[in-house]
């Protein structure tokens, strides 16, 4: 098969790829056509009278607890589901979650902070290491949110080109880093935040009480790990597969001119501003330890509150600095609200974006506004949760499942890679992350429980399989302007195009984070502080 061949099937295939996923609703609708099938098969299920034994619980006369479908077309659930109906939407956890970090990191980025910082780690990059910068901030830039997609793909074209490298590697190397490392970081974020809600409220409607507490923080160690096995992938695919393939660049000074004022060179505001965000930034964490380790430690749990809590001697010697470290990991979701408030409004004064509060309140406001398609998804996600666990469809399921698995004899690390393959699947189909992991996690969060998995561990396999095919589906949000920021440089570009210059990086950012997730649950490293990647389910006791 020769090229032309070649890039007539990949455009084929991209062709009927984007086809068959316009065809899917909107994932709005996606839930709400999931809650009337759930419901359908929550009526079967109650008629075939489907049931499990839970693996942690006995009734109070010291039996085995069955847990028995309910359907939700009964009395009890359809009050349930009217009554409770606000309760749903509002207690729902990512809700919260998210909308606390973007009430600051709106102010970051509307402010300019997000934008400037990104400009300033990559202007003045030798050319050796620019491949690899690129890179780095790339993955880095996911705590900007939308700037890193927007910023940051057409300024990696334009570095490259001003060093004499073909502006589109620039634009591979860049998306490659922001979306297909949408997961790898030096610590976490607004992702931590969103996908940890989801997974704390399908742990709550497993019905396994583990005593298992949320922590946005228990999955640090493993996005590290994954930044730094993803950069030398990504360097390497840019430089000795991408590049080469892309063949010498012939700049076009028009093109390249229309992006001079990205490139240029940061203002003196712009650059007091990020001395005054720096600072502003150093405040918070400062605050954040005194806080932790200072006088009255409120973010730290002594001995003397356990004692208060009725906790024996005994029990208070055997808690872990984890244990004691709650408050802080409970903390962190306003943490991350208070250092991109402050960072941001100390680089909006500075630089002159931010005049008086009204801006800084206006720019919350529109922090807002654009979560407004969020809130509407929120809203039929959460009613889906809540009514798995309502149907007991999810516990049964996962009961079930573990079951089979285990008397198949499938070690934990292959049900693991098996599981990150489905999602990266799924991702080519439904873009949303956390459409996606609303809708996977009622499931295999119990189930990776009931197999020894903790759920930061379910979290992780996720997110490996999430990020890893971002960069090839034409259902990505971003795919189209991707798209045209590369025909900017190359008029003739499409989107087999585009498809076919991001396949190397997809195969192996999965393959490379297939290995390493199945590598640390055979390892047993922990995820993150507190977090470790095997689960112990409590001894059976009765209530």
């Amino acid at each position: 098969m020769d090229e032309r061949e070649r890039a007539h099937h990949q455009k084929g295939f991209l062709n009927w790829v984007e086809r068959t996923g316009n065809r899917l609703p909107d994932p709005v609708f996606i839930f709400v056509y999931l809650i009337i099938a759930l419901i359908l098969f929550s009526v079967a299920a109650a008629l075939m009278d489907l049931s499990a034994v839970h693996p942690t619980a006995v009734t109070e006369d010291g039996d085995p607890l069955v847990i028995s479908s309910k359907s939700l077309l009964s009395p009890e659930n359809i009050e349930r589901l009217w009554v409770e109906m606000p309760a749903t939407f509002t207690h729902f956890h990512p809700l919260g979650y998210v909308l606390v970090v973007m009430l600051g990191a709106g102010v970051a980025e509307r402010s300019g902070l997000f934008a400037s910082a990104i400009r300033a780690a990559v202007r003045n990059a030798p050319k050796v290491l620019l491949t690899p910068l690129v890179a780095l901030v790339a993955m880095l830039s996911n705590h900007a949110a939308d700037a890193g997609y927007v910023v940051m793909i057409p300024l990696a074209a334009i570095l490259f080109a001003s060093a004499g490298r073909h502006p589109l590697a620039g634009i591979a190397a860049a998306f490659a880093g922001v979306s297909g490392g949408f997961s790898a970081n030096i610590a976490p974020g607004q992702l931590d935040a969103l996908l940890f809600g989801i997974t704390e409220t399908a742990y709550q409607a497993s019905s396994i009480d583990a005593g298992w507490i949320v922590n946005i923080a228990g999955n640090t160690y493993f996005i590290i790990a994954l930044l730094f096995l993803y950069l030398p992938i990504i360097w390497l695919v840019t430089d000795r597969v991408i590049e080469p393939r892309l063949g010498p660049w012939k700049p076009d000074a028009a093109t390249a001119e229309a992006y001079g004022d990205e490139d240029a060179p940061l203002t003196e505001g712009q650059q007091k501003g990020l001395l005054y965000a720096g600072l502003a930034l150093l405040a918070v964490c400062a605050l954040w330890a005194f806080m932790t380790v200072g006088p009255g430690t409120p973010l730290y749990i002594t001995d003397a509150e356990f004692a208060a809590a009725g906790m024996s001697p005994a029990a208070i010697a055997e808690q872990e600095w984890y244990d004691r470290l709650s408050p802080f990991f409970r903390s962190l979701v306003a943490g991350f609200l208070v250092l991109f408030l402050a960072a941001g409004w100390a680089y909006g004064a500075a630089a002159g974006t931010i005049r008086n509060h009204k801006d800084l309140v206006a720019m919350m406001t529109e922090a807002m506004k654009d979560m407004g398609y969020y809130l509407v998804l929120a809203f039929a996600a959460a009613h889906f949760v809540a009514m798995f666990g309502w149907s007991n469809l999810g516990l049964i399921t996962a009961v079930h499942g573990a079951d089979a698995i285990g008397n198949s004899g499938m070690p934990k690390e292959l049900v693991i890679g098996l599981i990150i393959l489905f999602a990266a699947l799924l991702n080519l189909f439904v873009g949303s992350a956390s459409a996606k992991w609303a809708l996977l996690a009622p499931v295999l969060v119990p189930m990776l429980m009931l197999l020894g998995i903790s759920p930061e561990g379910a979290t992780a396999a996720y997110r490996v399989g999430d990020g890893a095919t971002n960069i090839i589906t034409p259902l990505m949000v971003y795919f189209p302007l991707i798209l045209i920021f590369a025909q900017r440089w190359q008029k003739d570009f499409g989107l087999g195009s585009l498809t076919a210059m991001m396949i190397p990086y997809s195969l192996w950012l999965l393959i490379s984070g297939v290995i390493l997730m199945m590598a640390w649950i055979f390892l047993g490293i922990p995820l993150g502080p507190g977090a470790p990647v095997h689960f112990e389910l409590p001894e059976i006791a009765t209530p």
